[in-house]
Formats: structure tokens, sequence, C-alpha cells
């Protein structure tokens, strides 16, 4: 039986995951309190997507115990998927189906009612303002109507958790926002979330806290602003105009600490004596002979935090381990 009186709803204790040779997760630790977001971030085949699909039932650990609102994610798998959401990676919609269709079809899977199922359906398409492209294919739908219906299709049992994997890759920023401010709702409602991500603005902007993941572990978690003061003070960034450029930058400015996002041809490192730093990594790029596009003195930002831990940039596209 779920367990109301537990603060964290979603928790993990040595989770692992292997897949032959391949070790995905090598002993994660979480937990989520009631009602809030998290984000989970990572680098590419960081386990991100590994360690959803085993919350959501998909998967077995190869070691360790989940529980998601009371329920093991082993033992009580039925059970628990009757009160978990899911919207995974890509929108897992019937494109021959209408989009009314969709969220019925979901509703009896869920051994709803028929009448509950079609008042249920009305309420989702209204919320996530599908009302007028009801009865149209999804296939006619654009993507960003997609992924709302994806979303709302997760929504039909009225879950109390609801796990989020890139639910925003690939849309337009209009449709992003849009999303966003769906997601933030569903906080207001007391949903608790888990939402992986790629972009570094979308954990900031609606995670109340966030846990970076490396190579199957966890590496650091804290609120958007504790993350932020692992860097330290200001961030010099420097700006080029090509990867070999790049590389050049890099090489002079090591010795003060830099780290290079290679997608962004850009350089940071860490402005501890803020303009003095400035100073010297514009003498030593010009002794190097490096010409910076653009040179700047500016706040952290999670970008800041995700080089700085894991020496790599977040990519447009995340693997799916």
């Amino acid at each position: 039986m779920a367990n109301g009186a537990s603060a964290s709803v979603i928790v993990a204790r040595g989770i692992k995951k292997s897949f032959g040779k391949v070790h995905a997760l090598r002993g994660v630790d979480l937990a989520v309190e009631r009602g809030t977001i998290l984000g989970l971030l990572g680098p590419n085949g960081a386990g991100k997507t590994t360690l959803v699909r085993i919350f959501a039932t998909l998967l077995r650990p190869s070691e360790g115990s989940a529980t998601v609102a009371g329920f093991d994610v082993v033992k009580d798998a039925v059970a628990l998927r009757r009160v978990i959401g899911l919207a995974g990676q890509s929108a897992a919609v019937d494109e021959n189906l209408t989009g009314r269709e969709n969220i019925e079809f979901v509703g009896r899977l869920n051994h709803m009612a028929k009448k509950d199922v079609a008042r249920v359906a009305i309420d989702l398409l209204a919320r996530f303002e599908l009302t007028d492209a009801a009865d149209r294919p999804a296939r006619t739908y654009s993507g960003g109507m997609r992924r709302r219906l994806d979303l709302a299709a997760s929504l039909v049992s009225d879950p109390d958790v609801i796990f989020l994997d890139e639910p925003t890759t690939g849309l337009d920023p209009r449709s992003r926002l849009a999303l966003w401010e769906i997601i933030e709702n569903l906080r207001r409602e007391g949903k608790t979330i888990l939402l992986t991500t790629q972009y570094l603005e979308e954990a900031d902007k609606l995670a109340d806290r966030i846990a970076v993941v490396d190579q199957g572990v966890i590496i650091a978690e804290g609120t958007s602003s504790e993350l932020k003061k692992k860097v330290g003070g200001d961030v010099v960034e420097i700006a080029v105009a090509d990867l070999g450029t790049l590389e050049s930058a890099l090489a002079a400015l090591k010795i003060l600490g830099a780290t290079a996002d290679r997608q962004r041809l850009r350089v940071s490192l860490p402005a501890k004596d803020g303009s003095r730093t400035l100073t010297e990594a514009i003498r030593a790029l010009d002794a190097a002979k490096v010409e910076a596009t653009d040179v700047t003195l500016r706040r952290p930002t999670l970008d800041d935090v995700f080089l700085a831990l894991t020496g790599k940039a977040t990519t447009a596209s995340e693997a799916k381990a």
C-alpha cells in the first residue's frame, strides 16, 4: 500500500542497471519531495532515461531498490502504474486516431467507465487547448500539439506522480513556453514531477531542485542557486570564430582553469578576482596570438555548473540511455 505520510514520493537507493557490459547506472541514490519538480540533468549517455524507465516500471534495476508513491517499482509494479503518468522523449500518440480517440484509448486501457472516459477527454482537450483539433487525426498536428496531446494522455488517470522525459525536445520557443506553463500549473496542483531535460534554461526555470548525473551516478544535487555557487564568483567567457581558434584559446587559458563549450565556440573560466582575471585572460590570449570575437564578464549560469562538474556541454540531442 502507498504510504501517504512520506515526504519523499520518489526514492532510489543504490540503483544499478547494466545492459551486458554497459553500465548505465552505477549506484543512484535519489529522493524527490512531494509536490516538487526535480530536474535531472546529464550529458549524453548519463543514464537519465534509464532511471526514468526504472521508476515507471518499464525496466527492472540490476541492483538496488526504488519506490514511487510508496510502491516498490518491482514488487508493486501493477499497482504503481495506476498512480503515475509518463511522457517519453517522443510523443507516443497514434497518428491515425484523433486527439479525442487517443485520450479515450488511454482511458479504456486504465479500465475507466465509458462516461468517465468521455468526460476526462473533454476536460483534458480543453486544458491543453486542443478542443478545436479534437476530432482531427493526430498526424495533422504540429510538433507542439503532439507533445501537448502526449502529456494530456499521461494525465488521464489524474496521477500524483508524473515522469517527463525531455518533454520539450524539438519544440519551437513558443511551444516550449506553452508547455512550461502547463508543467508549472501541474506543480501548483500538488503533482510531483521528475523532469529530464537537455535545456539548462528549462531546469533553471522549472525545477525546485536539480540533480546532475554523469556516467551513471549523481555527482551534484541542490537548488539552481546552490549549484551555481559551486562555480564561485563571476565567469569570464571568450567567444571565438572556429574550432581551431577555440583549441588555441583553451590551451592559452588552461592555467586559469578554462573549460570549452565546443558547440557554442566559447571558453569559460572562473573569475574569482573579477576584472583582474579578465585582464589576465586578455593578456594570455594576446600572448598566444588568439583572436576573440567577444569577451565578457558575467554571473555564472547552469551551463557553467554543467561544464565545471562534467567537463562536457549539453548537446542538442541527448542519448536515450
